[in-house]
């Protein structure tokens, strides 16, 4: 978060320019991948036609003017003028939104669980995303050397595109505070190269690409070819604007006036002009065809092709490593949640909350990058799987702030449909065009999605089902604690910890810890650790404490869902509160459960078995809440779902 009061130019230009690092890394790339891939969609469509009818001016401007409006009205328009204004807390991303619906909309109780479905599913996309982000964009740069060495082989293209993939996870576990103080500065010069790169190009070739500011060019495009044609263009087309959820995601980490200050006067006029330079080089260039295969590194001249491959390649590691660490921050609000199980979640940076690192996570995205890689080979063949996962999350962030402005903002409805309905058409439009591309590579991230939804789903109605199973053990606490007050239990010096999700209950390993040992401590806390569905919670609202009958207490301590859990503070904050309590006099007592098969189970074999695992392999909870290991006390119990 950032600091409040008056800021410093010195602070607001750094801000700003760690935006530009981290946000528009993806969007930012997309110059090397976009338009290329629009040539050769519009060349594989129409290979009995001449190359010069072609890839002749009209089409040129329709591509370019598609590729402007597109990105006017879906980042521009969409994100940065409106859906920026929709914080969680100061929070973003798709899961904020859905969270911001689903703690607002208190009547409706069915549509705020679809909608909060909805969330996640769309969060499950950019998993998806995720992982094809860094396999292209490196594989693009990469591919450029071809320009400055057309002999090199396939296989020398791959193998330092895996190298520099590789090489990008294993880093990720010593954190990224000290490589990110660069990202901003490269990711300015790579703009600026855009910038410059596209001007260059315009002044030596022609300005006629100016007019692709025309939407005339893009409807006349649509209008005079099939619609299997323009499908196809339509899906390439979208691969320029695959970053721009990203503006959103990363909202917490900067505030909404860097974001926009880096895209309004950096990150949006370098790229509508390096397209449009890139137009320019196609409109007058003597052998199209070969131009087409990369027009990018093809905007500079052959003495700085070179630098260029090299500042590219920097910026397709920025632009992944901002996916990556966005992929982290998800797996963390999946988890407060309650959609995921407990990950071991490090902090590499003790000064910035956001920096983390997730174990399971990296790998899982460093396997997959390296099988895209192997299995497509070329960033051509990726083009095809890219799109499909960003699209649909698009349609879904639409579909969500629907609701944030009829039950949040109270936008009056026709408002909202003037906003609304256009562009769910055009992202509608986006979604059908890269589905086309289903077989050809769409399949993967959806198939990631699938499998990311089905596991957060599965695991959130394991747990559910599990409070149901515990329900019928369930002993009111009250009731509890007149049967102590009136039985003659022997009481034990110390303080004991009983963690339960529910404080008016009594924990089970409380009813355990009595039954086998017979006592209980002369001081006893029933310990409930709440996530909230906003981001942060005050420190002032931290805890809350309340003193029971017969030496008992509730503690109740509230985290928002981009927090790391800390038990131990709760403690400590209760006792500046009055709360007396010696942390080196406490023992906690835990329930850790077994799944079992019940013969009439509420829950299908194969989620089950799911389920299971993941309970299996999920974190303790002495590790999760970060409590003192030798300080904790586990009581076992097998549980039928």
């Amino acid at each position: 978060m950032q600091p409040v009061g008056k800021k410093s130019a010195k602070y607001v230009v750094g801000i700003t320019l760690g935006a530009l690092g981290i946000v528009f890394g993806d969007i930012g790339t997309s110059p090397l991948y976009a338009f290329k891939e629009c040539l050769l969609g519009l060349m594989r469509k129409s290979v009995d036609t001449p190359i010069e009818d072609i890839l002749c001016e009209s089409n040129i401007l329709g591509i370019l003017s598609l590729i402007i409006w597109t990105v006017g009205l879906l980042v521009a328009l969409k994100y940065v003028v409106f859906v920026l204004r929709a914080d969680n807390k100061g929070e973003g991303g798709i899961l904020a939104l859905a969270s911001l619906v689903f703690s607002g909309e208190k009547k409706r109780a069915r549509l705020r669980t679809v909608l909060l479905l909805a969330g996640v599913f769309g969060a499950s996309l950019l998993y998806g995303d995720g992982i094809i982000t860094p396999a292209i964009s490196v594989l693009s740069a990469v591919e450029g050397f071809r320009v400055v060495e057309p002999g090199v082989a396939d296989s020398t293209i791959i193998a330092v595109a895996l190298v520099i993939i590789v090489g990008l996870f294993l880093v990720q576990k010593f954190g990224t505070g000290k490589v990110g103080r660069i990202f901003g500065p490269v990711m300015m010069l790579w703009f600026l190269t855009l910038f410059s790169l596209g001007a260059y190009n315009l002044f030596i070739h022609s300005f006629r690409p100016l007019l692709a500011f025309s939407p005339h060019y893009a409807i006349e495009f649509i209008l005079t070819h099939p619609m299997p044609l323009w499908m196809t263009i339509m899906g390439a087309v979208f691969l320029a604007v695959t970053g721009g959820e990203a503006l959103y995601a990363d909202m917490g980490h900067f505030g909404i006036k860097p974001i926009r200050s880096a895209w309004w006067f950096i990150a949006m006029p370098a790229l509508i002009l390096n397209y449009l330079g890139q137009g320019a080089l196609m409109l007058t260039a003597s052998a199209p065809e070969t131009v087409a295969q990369q027009p990018f590194f093809r905007l500079a001249p052959p003495s700085l092709t070179l630098p260029l491959v090299i500042l590219a390649t920097f910026a397709t590691i920025i632009a992944s490593q901002a996916l990556i660490s966005g992929a982290y921050s998800i797996t963390m609000q999946a988890i407060q949640l309650g959609f995921l199980p407990r990950l071991k979640i490090t902090h590499t940076n003790k000064h910035e909350r956001g920096q983390i690192y997730i174990a399971p996570v990296n790998w899982f995205l460093m396997l997959a990058c390296v099988f895209l890689v192997l299995q497509f080979r070329n960033s051509n063949n990726l083009a095809s799987a890219y799109g499909v996962a960003v699209s649909i999350t698009m349609m879904m962030t639409t579909l969500i702030f629907f609701f944030v402005l009829r039950d949040i903002k109270q936008w009056p409805i026709w408002k909202i449909l003037l906003f609304c309905v256009p562009l769910f058409a055009i992202e509608s439009t986006f979604v059908y065009a890269n589905l086309l591309k289903f077989f050809h590579g769409g399949w993967f991230p959806l198939s990631v999605a699938v499998g990311i939804f089905t596991l957060m789903t599965t695991w959130r109605r394991g747990r559910e089902v599990l409070y149901e199973g515990f329900k019928q053990t369930f002993l009111p606490l009250d009731l509890f604690l007149q049967d102590v007050a009136q039985s003659k239990i022997q009481r034990v010096p110390g303080t004991a910890i009983f963690m339960s999700g529910n404080t008016n209950v009594t924990p089970l390993a409380l009813l355990h810890n009595l039954k086998h040992n017979k006592v209980l401590h002369q001081r006893v806390i029933i310990l409930s650790i709440a996530t909230e569905s906003i981001p942060y919670v005050p420190a002032e609202e931290r805890a809350t404490i309340e003193k029971l009958d017969g030496g008992f207490y509730r503690i109740i301590g509230r985290y928002g869902y981009m927090e790391e859990i800390q038990a131990m503070d709760v403690l400590a904050i209760s006792q500046k509160e009055g709360f007396e309590c010696k942390l080196n006099d406490i023992t906690f007592f835990l329930s850790r459960e077994t799944i079992v098969h019940a013969k009439k189970s509420a829950f299908p074999i194969w989620r089950e078995k799911i389920f299971a695992t993941l309970n299996r392999n999920a974190v303790p909870a002495t590790a999760y809440f970060k409590l003192p290991p030798n300080r904790v006390v586990e009581l076992g119990m097998q549980i039928e779902i």
